[in-house]
């Protein structure tokens, strides 16, 4: 199959922006509770912010912009965490007709300096301190930014106070002018190689994501009789994020804004919040299962936790083939294995979600197999989809209670997924940006007659189910001239819960070879286990029990392949690649040539000793 293509199932914005429906949802629904905002005193605790509420902020902050001499078209940068102050702006600035410019907040000066000069911005928003002296470092060098303002120390306060004498009615009339082909936001690509690219998204773009979403799949953001809540700790300045910022607003879905990602801060908030559906990334699954696991084995529980995740995958394919008329679901024992388990383990792992999660979405890079396999038996099925920055988020996804795991889906209504005779994937449909700012050239490499060449590599399966292999830059050719595809060998290798990255090499050589992280936790937890003392990562490396250890996992994956395409040798290094480092984008994707440039030398080595 090279082709599928599925009708629209919404109809496309024809008048006015995104933020007209903060003012329409205000004005049908006002005590309808939009947002819940964390306590500053009590940080368990969250207070209600009604639709009324939520549009008068937006009113007063758009006449503060407008104030300020933020003019209709003009773009503005906010460089923030996920925050609720971030998507009030956002709509403030929308409302009036500017465009939204989102920073990573982990930007350098030179990256902020380049998208500043890129975008000609009037403004920035910035949260607190070392933003502000991130951008006064390189403000002189962009001209025409005229305004800062600082969320932590009264930005937003400073801006309802400068619109006070600006009347309703000058925002209303800058509202009205606003087209659904006008851009909304520039969001700029990660950037895994060369320099970022900005996005140039419409607001037609960005409703047609989110309706269709909300249209075909709002049924399972919450269960019956419950009010649909979401939780968004996702970075506002990927596009993923904004998406699901805008479908909460566009969709009638309570919104809960979490700025910090890391594990224990956002395990507490899951916990306090209790959202009813999940967006996320398959690190957080994974980080999840991790924890889960490693919990186990210090309770002396590990081989419990080991045959419940197996029976949790064998229940939930299972069930996976009946959905598809290949199979019976789950046999009598098959069932009562599955309920021996419920409550010592499956629905501990809901509660580490809040306990009300029953369906969640993992999107921005591939989720494995085995591991939704994993949460859907555990009582949480995860749907996977597909997209870009350059088609507002997702193209394809998995039909609702149609999931089949390994794959992204089919495309999401009103989209078209072709393989090129290449094996690259194309796209079409409304989501499909405009093109890059300032970069013909760039534009016309990837748009071609309505298509979006994504630059990833795949096929579609016998029932239009699109499978992810890689990215096309990134296929290695190794000097016999053997094409081989790395994501696959990374992803089975990554299943064994002692790895927790892994980089496979070998363009030009003779063979493939792998540079491998593993998770500290399950270091530390396995060192204990063996009776061995606490050691640095430098020294872990070079354990020759967790060699072998990893060598084995090494060689099961290479059972799977063919010798051309198996791993020859491997290093374990001493720490994880990561944003802070600069080998991990923003949004937690590799950034591979960074890893291959920074560990040239063990790279070489790896191949100096085997030849």
């Amino acid at each position: 199959m090279q082709e599928v293509s599925l009708p629209r199932l919404v109809e496309p914005l024809r008048s006015g922006g995104l933020a007209d429906s903060v003012f329409q949802v205000a004005e049908q629904t006002p005590e309808f509770v939009q947002f819940s905002r964390r306590s500053e005193r009590q940080p368990d605790e969250w207070y209600p912010v009604t639709a009324a509420e939520f549009r008068d902020e937006v009113l007063a902050a758009a006449k503060g912009f407008i104030a300020s001499g933020i003019r209709f078209g003009d773009r503005v940068a906010l460089m923030s965490r996920t925050r609720y102050e971030w998507t009030l702006l956002t709509y403030a600035l929308w409302a009036i007709g500017a465009r939204v410019v989102p920073v990573y907040p982990t930007s350098s000066s030179e990256q902020v300096r380049w998208i500043l000069d890129d975008t000609q911005a009037a403004a920035i928003v910035v949260e607190h301190e070392d933003h502000a002296m991130t951008v006064g470092a390189i403000c002189g060098s962009v001209p025409r930014l005229a305004h800062m303002w600082q969320l932590d120390s009264g930005g937003v306060r400073r801006l309802v106070e400068a619109g006070q004498d600006v009347p309703d009615d000058a925002v209303t009339r800058r509202r009205a002018a606003v087209q659904p082909q006008h851009i909304a936001a520039i969001p700029y690509t990660s950037g895994t190689t060369g320099r970022p690219r900005g996005c140039l998204l419409t607001h037609a773009n960005l409703a047609a994501e989110c309706d269709t979403l909300i249209a075909g799949w709002r049924e399972l953001t919450a269960e019956p009789g419950e009010e649909p809540s979401i939780l968004t700790f996702l970075p506002v300045a990927h596009c993923y994020g904004i998406m699901v910022v805008v479908s909460c607003l566009r969709g009638g879905v309570r919104l809960g804004h979490q700025p910090d990602m890391t594990p224990a801060a956002l395990l507490a908030a899951l916990d306090s919040f209790r959202p009813t559906f999940l967006f996320a990334v398959p690190y957080i699954f994974e980080k999840i299962f991790q924890r889960a696991r490693l919990a186990a084995a210090e309770a002396g529980k590990l081989a419990v936790f080991d045959k419940a995740a197996d029976v949790a995958a064998r229940y939930a394919e299972a069930l996976e083939r009946q959905a598809f008329g290949k199979g019976h679901g789950p046999g009598p024992a098959l069932r009562m294995q599955h309920a021996l388990y419920e409550h010592a383990v499956y629905a501990r792992i809901r509660a580490v979600l809040g306990g009300r999660v029953r369906y969640a979405v993992s999107g921005g890079s591939t989720l494995r197999r085995r591991l939704g396999l994993f949460f859907a038996g555990a009582g949480i099925t995860v749907y996977e989809g597909y997209g870009l920055t350059e088609t507002s988020a997702a193209v394809t996804a998995q039909p609702v209670h149609r999931v089949r795991f390994g794959t992204v889906g089919k495309p999401m209504p009103g989209n078209t997924v072709h393989i090129a005779l290449d094996g690259e994937v194309w796209v079409r449909g409304d989501v499909v940006f405009l093109g890059y700012l300032n970069n013909r050239e760039a534009t016309d490499q990837v748009l071609r007659d309505g298509w979006l060449a994504t630059g990833d590599v795949g096929y579609l399966d016998a029932d239009g189910y699109l499978v992810i292999t890689g990215r096309k830059k990134d296929i290695i050719i190794t000097s016999g001239g053997k094409s081989v595809a790395p994501l696959v060998l990374e992803e089975q290798l990554r299943e064994d819960p002692m790895v927790s990255q892994c980089l496979v090499v070998g363009d030009n050589q003779p063979y493939v070879a792998a540079l491998v992280t593993l998770d500290p936790q399950a270091v530390a937890n396995w060192r204990k286990l063996m009776g061995k003392p606490q050691a640095s990562p430098e020294a872990m490396t070079d354990d020759d029990d967790l060699r072998a250890l990893i060598q084995r996992t090494v060689s099961r994956v290479n059972t799977g392949v063919s010798r051309a395409e198996s791993i020859r040798a491997f290093r374990i290094l001493p720490q994880e690649f990561s944003a802070s480092n600069g080998l991990m984008t923003p949004s937690l994707k590799l950034r591979r040539s960074a890893i291959v440039s920074a560990f040239k030398r063990e790279i070489d080595d790896l191949y100096a000793r085997n030849r």
